[in-house]
């Protein structure tokens, strides 16, 4: 699986607002900012274990796009093919539940330097040069035809150079508003990409018959499944949350390599500071140990499931972990039950 390059990841940035203390968006006058988006999260996270990684984006050239780049650049992400056009960033905002209320996003991100973007807007042959992996997720195509079209370039291009592509599907209904489902769009990609990440197969890829993965045993089950419908997938993960009725959380991950099923260690997670970015942390962690261990699928999901496990300790929306906080979690489990 390793192979010679640098990682490239594409995807919208965006800009979380948050009101403090669990209040609710109609109490808050005070709100707390993060920079986030799904592929900018995984590129951060990489970054930071040590692997060379540019990401790349559209964003609007201005204070708020400036400052985005310079998050990026501080935590070691390359940013050397981020086009500076268009003229907002994208906005969500987050009202963070407790207990036995739901958290709720709200998107404001319609116009947005990403979403205007057209299929030519980056130079694919430019970027690709002396890369090795390739990672988009699913949001990018919810977001309008234009990015759905320029993902789909990137998607074949990066084919066509040769490098490995991974896919998180990353499902999010109220995006897909632009005329296509995403089961007019998405099967195509996927046959195109090597890794996977699975969560939401169902509506994504239109089989409604698949098992949802509420836990591990269903999860198995579809990667088995999607294995069969996709054979060009090389590697297939899901994640599972369980939550019990004392309020504590079972998290475990399952991939399937080559007809063989690796289950991770169930964390029981009892205490949540952030669980946005959980599914990005996990997606890093993945490609993280298919770079670094591609001959020992266990050691790549149980590093991929304590990389989102880890997350929920960080609030905002990258996992700002070092790999040997990882590794030191897996081994001690720093204050967390690990059932193996």
């Amino acid at each position: 699986m390793e192979g010679p390059g640098h990682i490239v990841t594409f995807g919208e940035s965006l800009i979380r607002l948050s009101p403090a203390d669990h209040l609710r968006l109609q109490q808050t006058r005070v709100y707390e900012s993060f920079f986030g988006g799904a592929e900018a999260n995984v590129a951060v996270s990489l970054a930071r274990f040590g692997l060379p990684v540019q990401y790349v984006t559209c964003l609007p050239d201005n204070d708020l796009g400036l400052a985005c780049r310079h998050y990026l650049r501080q935590h070691g992400v390359g940013v050397d093919f981020i086009e500076m056009r268009g003229d907002r960033l994208g906005l969500y905002f987050l009202e963070v539940g407790s207990g036995h209320r739901p958290s709720r996003v709200i998107y404001d991100r319609t116009g947005s330097a990403f979403a205007a973007m057209d299929a030519d807007a980056i130079p694919w042959r430019e970027v690709f040069a002396g890369a090795g992996w390739f990672h988009w997720s699913g949001i990018n195509p919810a977001v309008s035809a234009g990015a759905a079209a320029a993902t789909a370039q990137a998607v074949a291009s990066a084919r066509q150079a040769g490098l490995v592509v991974s896919c998180d599907l990353n499902y999010r209904q109220r995006l897909w508003q632009w005329g296509a489902p995403p089961s007019a769009v998405m099967p195509d990609l996927v046959r195109q990409s090597d890794i996977l990440v699975a969560n939401a197969a169902s509506p994504m890829l239109g089989l409604p018959d698949l098992p949802v993965g509420r836990n591990p045993a269903e999860a198995a089950a579809a990667c088995t499944q999607l294995s069969g419908l996709f054979p060009n997938l090389r590697q297939i993960a899901m994640t599972c949350r369980e939550v019990d009725p004392a309020g504590d959380q079972r998290y475990t991950a399952v991939m399937w390599q080559a007809g063989r099923l690796v289950t991770s260690p169930t964390f029981m997670i009892r205490h949540i500071v952030d669980r946005v970015g959980a599914g990005d942390a996990f997606m890093a962690g993945l490609i993280y140990g298919l770079v670094s261990y591609p001959d020992d699928p266990q050691r790549v999901v149980d590093f991929a499931a304590a990389c989102a496990v880890f997350k929920h300790t960080i609030p905002g929306d990258a996992n700002l972990a070092g790999r040997e906080e990882i590794a030191q979690l897996l081994v001690t489990g720093n204050g967390y039950d690990i059932i193996r």
